[in-house]
């Protein structure tokens, strides 16, 4: 025997890897131990034999004979072909087989080295986790639906004690309340709807400040809210904050920019590039009272300066002549 064929049976029968080494004409020239142990082949068995006679007959696949025929000639590869090992008795293993010829180091003959990779456990780890993964996602929105539902019933147990309590304080504070409330429960429905955990702003901003309009503007003809969004996404938790900050400036817009019942439109915008973006709500109502009649913080500018910090941005206040111009910025 050459020393370049010794030399090839020795690698394959210590290679690491299910190794087949076989002629042209599928007759087994060596094995891996690997291979052996892997498919409970005894390797005393092997030389010589037909890979069809391996086992109990279970490697006469005439897909795979065909497939090796074809690459011993040169008129076909096999690569990452997968098949079915079928064996009486036993769970059926899902693999996936590469072949080529081999230059033995003896002219003008034909070796292939079939290379074989037991799949099947992985394959099932993988369609556990997808379907875990899908399982999760369910019951997530599930989990947000009932959610935003058991806000709605909040909500109006709220608006009901309103309207029962004589102190006018008392009723400010549970409008203020059920407001809120039911923001969150409109962010809540956007989250819901959202894929693998990324909002688009253009609608969840659009479907805020409706819900928003629904619950605070009685005359939609006196007040309105427009949205302008640019195509921007973001994570489910940047969102959860920018509504959260969209809601507490509306909701004080409203309440304070147009006394009297004047007329008036706020404007809600947002456009980014690369990490750098901006957040405005204007209004053109009567401007931010200053001196002895400025409004002193409350529960709200509380919440939108923690909110802020929490983006890590900056918060401007501006004249919108009229009105007020509210802007958080990124800080680069």
């Amino acid at each position: 025997m050459h020393f370049e064929a010794a030399s090839t049976l020795a690698v394959v029968v210590s290679s690491h890897e299910p190794l087949l080494f076989l002629s042209d004409e599928l007759r087994l020239i060596a094995a891996s131990a690997t291979f052996c142990r892997a498919f409970g082949i005894d390797p005393a068995t092997v030389t010589g034999r037909q890979l069809g006679e391996l086992g109990d007959g279970e490697w006469a696949m005439p897909k795979l004979v065909s497939l090796l025929k074809a690459t011993a000639s040169g008129s076909a590869k096999i690569e990452a072909y997968e098949i079915d090992l079928q064996r009486p008795g036993q769970k059926d293993r899902h693999l996936v087989v590469n072949a080529r010829t081999l230059d033995d180091g003896i002219k003008d003959r034909i070796r292939l080295l079939l290379a074989v990779a037991d799949v099947t456990d992985v394959r099932a780890e993988a369609r556990l986790k997808d379907e875990l993964v899908r399982d999760k996602a369910i019951l997530l929105r599930e989990v947000q639906h009932r959610v935003a539902n058991s806000l709605q019933i909040i909500a109006s147990v709220l608006m009901q004690s309103a309207r029962r309590v004589q102190s006018e304080e008392a009723r400010g504070h549970l409008h203020n309340a059920h407001h809120r409330v039911m923001s969150i429960a409109s962010l809540q429905r956007q989250l819901s709807l959202s894929s693998g955990g990324i909002v688009e702003l253009r609608a969840y901003l659009t479907q805020l400040s409706q819900s928003l309009g629904a619950s605070m503007i009685a005359d939609p003809s006196r007040l309105s809210i427009g949205v302008t969004v640019d195509d921007s996404a973001v994570h489910s938790d940047v969102s959860v904050s920018l509504g959260l900050i969209v809601t507490e400036l509306v909701i004080n817009a409203l309440k304070h920019a147009f006394p009297a019942e004047r007329p008036g439109r706020i404007g809600i915008a947002y456009q980014s590039s690369g990490n750098d973006w901006t957040l405005s709500v204007t209004d053109d109502g009567i401007g931010i009272p200053a001196g002895s009649d400025a409004p002193k913080p409350g529960l709200g500018t509380g919440i939108v300066e923690a909110l802020v910090k929490n983006l890590q941005g900056k918060l401007e206040i501006s004249d919108a002549g009229p009105g007020t111009r509210i802007v958080i910025r990124s800080v680069p």
